[in-house]
């Protein structure tokens, strides 16, 4: 991955009831930005799918993990969710009742009805609040879901392996942060190499 020097924004949302900047759905996506699947449960935790319990669980979103971006306003570019963020992100989802909110492919004309988070965690070990099996790495602050998948055919698409992750949308505000392409660097090779940073 070649950095060239790209500026890095920290995303955030008004945590106020009435503003837009917020996560009101949850994509069900090919690739997820964060770079993670989910994981499906059968009997325990692994990478396989539980056909009666129709779970899948995952990230939603980690702390701390800069996401490459490219678009006509800013180019290339680096994003990045704190801690803080993400709890005013899960606060608000939750608080306004996001919760069944699901797309396929970040297409709102795909809905995906029948798809509703009922577990939500988010990583505090200062509260003993661990990270699921499978993603160690994760830093504190960050999110995790799991969904249940009422509908036949978003479930089948998971069992083709055709969406693999959660990939959340909404508003944001962009603020340009000050870490160097250096640091940058170092965040992801030490993820890369599952240090928790």
């Amino acid at each position: 991955m070649d950095f060239n020097n790209l500026p890095l924004y920290k995303l955030q949302i008004d945590p106020t009831i009435d503003s837009e900047l917020q996560v009101d759905y949850v994509a069900l996506v090919d690739k997820p930005a964060i770079e993670k699947n989910f994981l499906t449960f059968k009997d325990k935790l692994q990478f396989a799918i539980d056909e009666e319990r129709h779970i899948i669980s995952g990230a939603a979103m980690l702390a701390d993990v800069p996401i490459y971006r490219r678009d006509a306003n800013l180019g290339e570019y680096y994003v990045v969710f704190d801690a803080p963020t993400i709890f005013q992100i899960v606060e608000k989802f939750f608080a306004k009742g996001f919760n069944q909110n699901f797309n396929l492919m970040h297409d709102a004309e795909m809905k995906a009805d029948g798809v509703c988070v009922f577990e939500s965690f988010i990583v505090d070990s200062s509260r003993g609040i661990k990270p699921m099996d499978g993603f160690e790495d994760a830093a504190n602050g960050s999110w995790f879901i799991s969904a249940k998948v009422n509908n036949p055919k978003v479930w089948d698409m998971i069992k083709q392996g055709l969406v693999k992750g959660f990939s959340v949308e909404g508003l944001f505000s962009y603020k340009k942060t000050a870490l160097s392409e250096i640091e940058i660097f170092e965040k992801i090779k030490n993820i890369i190499n599952g240090i928790n940073i």
